[in-house]
């Protein structure tokens, strides 16, 4: 079994954007990615735009050419797959990382079918895949969903959307064009101010002609087959309801981190430690790259302000050896 310089967990824009840099300087590599190619785009909305134009998301100086300033999902799922096929990037699809041990400064990657050595590994994992919950009865029913596809789905329901930013946000508007019956759930006492600000003033206007009928300050108390009960300023309030989308964000894998002797901070933050010059951790030629590095502040990273990461591991690789 051969030992590889560099093994990156995660085969989304930013774990491409390692693999990229690593060719291009002369190392061993592979990807593993437990999906498709930039599995979690591939699970975002079937009609989601970005908030970043297209030259923003470019990885390697490779042109992303976009109908629109900024793209579609579509869009960058084309743009992603042409550079791991073009590119020729030792990549391997559908195998998931399930261990990793370390010893004598070789790691031991354990995947779904097959074990790997190499001498420093990338985690790139990004946060899409464990959602927050509300921690409320019912919530483990089959209408509750964490995450959102397509608005025909929901044509003609009753549907409670939960949440202020952009997802919560994108599905309530879409599934009212499509018919739903939507009631927005906000914990707040306004849209969130990160919502895409063309879409905004759109979600603001519904609200305000009674096309889609908010709750402020609002949360879900309990949710039954047929309807969900809201606790309000105003007291209790129950809504008839087929579905409800509680669209209230996503968390890294932090057991997974810790598992690996990662530090996390004890706040609520649970931002992991790593230098931020060079993307490793405290644990030596284990690093981080991506949205995975902000913790709980999901909001942090993106790609346009974390691809310079694959340059700044591989800088640090290339300098250790």
């Amino acid at each position: 079994m051969n030992t590889l310089d560099l093994i990156i967990i995660g085969g989304g824009p930013i774990g491409i954007a390692c693999g990229l840099e690593a060719q291009k300087k002369g190392l061993t590599y592979l990807i593993l990615e437990k999906g498709p190619i930039v599995n979690s785009l591939f699970n975002y909305p079937v009609n989601m735009q970005f908030f970043s134009s297209s030259d923003k998301l470019e990885i390697n100086e490779i042109p992303f050419i976009s109908n629109e300033a900024k793209p579609r999902r579509s869009e960058a799922l084309e743009y992603y797959r042409r550079i791991v096929t073009s590119n020729k990037l030792n990549i391997n699809l559908f195998e998931k990382v399930e261990n990793i041990n370390s010893a004598n400064d070789i790691f031991t990657v354990i995947s779904s079918k097959k074990t790997y050595t190499a001498t420093n590994v990338v985690i790139a994992t990004g946060f899409y895949d464990i959602p927050n919950t509300m921690n409320v009865p019912g919530e483990d029913l089959d209408k509750v969903k964490h995450y959102y596809n397509d608005p025909h789905f929901y044509a003609q329901q009753k549907i409670a959307v939960i949440g202020a930013s952009n997802s919560a946000i994108d599905a309530a508007l879409e599934c009212y064009r499509k018919g739903a019956d939507v009631s927005l759930i906000i914990r707040g006492d306004e849209i969130g101010q990160r919502v895409k600000y063309w879409v905004r003033p759109d979600i603001v206007n519904r609200i305000e002609e009674g096309s889609i009928k908010a709750y402020y300050n609002a949360t879900i108390k309990e949710i039954e087959s047929d309807k969900v009960i809201i606790n309000t300023p105003e007291g209790e309030v129950t809504l008839d309801n087929d579905y409800v989308l509680a669209l209230i964000g996503y968390k890294p894998n932090f057991s997974f981190l810790e598992k690996l002797g990662i530090e996390l901070s004890d706040d609520e933050k649970r931002l992991p430690n790593y230098d931020p010059d060079t993307m490793e951790t405290n644990v030596s030629n284990l690093y981080l790259a991506g949205v995975i590095c902000g913790g709980m502040e999901t909001h942090k990273w993106f790609i346009e302000n974390s691809r310079v990461h694959a340059q700044m591991i591989v800088k640090s690789i290339l300098e250790k050896k």
